[in-house]
């Protein structure tokens, strides 16, 4: 489905990605896990298309998109749900989520049916579907934002930090969304601050320091390694 091979890419005037490979197979969740600045997020970015690669490959069931522009890579089947939400504060929800459904890869007949799945997966957007997505707290921006890249009908979606500065209550509801979405089949690569959530829900982990996968495997085979304490708190 989704394959990374030694990919590099810069963050600034620092190199930040260095040769990594990973695979995510169809229908799996998978983890990439690390401390603060190992490259986590430069490399999330660069399969999306918001930084351009400096190195290596990135392709969709064989598909190269390596460079893309991110229109593009949407187009191509990966959404990504960025750090920070991101959602369009001038809009309501309602406009936020059938602006995310213009990817040119579903019918109107397609976004009508992925709105009704948005609104069952969170009830919270469906009742705010009118509010401003400026007005709507933390939490529910989160929502918002998994809801427009879930509209766009993603073959592998990537998560970037959902559980990042958000209250237990929330971070348990999206967690559960998470475990929802793969039990139904969706693909997903995860990078998540929480170490112990992300091994807990993910089927493979890789673990990232200074630009590079250092460990990779099962989750139950990564958990206690000593370089995976190394890569997250050394």
């Amino acid at each position: 489905m989704l394959r990374v091979s030694r990919l590099c890419a810069a963050h600034g005037a620092v190199q930040a990605v260095r040769e990594v490979d990973i695979e995510v197979v169809r229908g799996t969740l998978v983890a990439l896990i690390g401390s603060n600045g190992a490259g986590k997020t430069t490399t999330l970015n660069t399969i999306a298309g918001l930084h351009k690669p400096s190195g290596g490959t990135v392709t969709v069931d064989g598909r190269d998109i390596t460079g893309w522009a991110c229109h593009k890579v949407v187009r191509s089947g990966v959404a990504l749900v960025a750090e920070g939400r991101r959602v369009a504060p001038p809009l309501t929800v309602l406009e936020n989520l059938e602006l995310s459904a213009y990817s040119g890869r579903a019918t109107k007949a397609q976004q009508a049916e992925q709105l009704t799945e948005v609104f069952d997966l969170f009830p919270r957007l469906a009742d705010r579907r009118g509010q401003l997505a400026a007005s709507m707290s933390g939490g529910e921006q989160q929502m918002l934002a998994f809801g427009r890249a879930l509209m766009t009908r993603p073959k592998v979606l990537l998560l970037d930090e959902p559980s990042m500065g958000l209250a237990p209550s929330i971070v348990d509801v999206l967690f559960q969304t998470i475990e929802t979405l793969h039990t139904a089949g969706a693909t997903i690569l995860l990078v998540e601050q929480n170490a112990e959530l992300a091994l807990a829900v993910s089927q493979r982990v890789y673990v990232m320091q200074r630009g590079r996968i250092v460990t990779d495997g099962t989750a139950d085979a990564v958990r206690g390694r000593a370089e995976v304490m190394s890569a997250l708190f050394g």
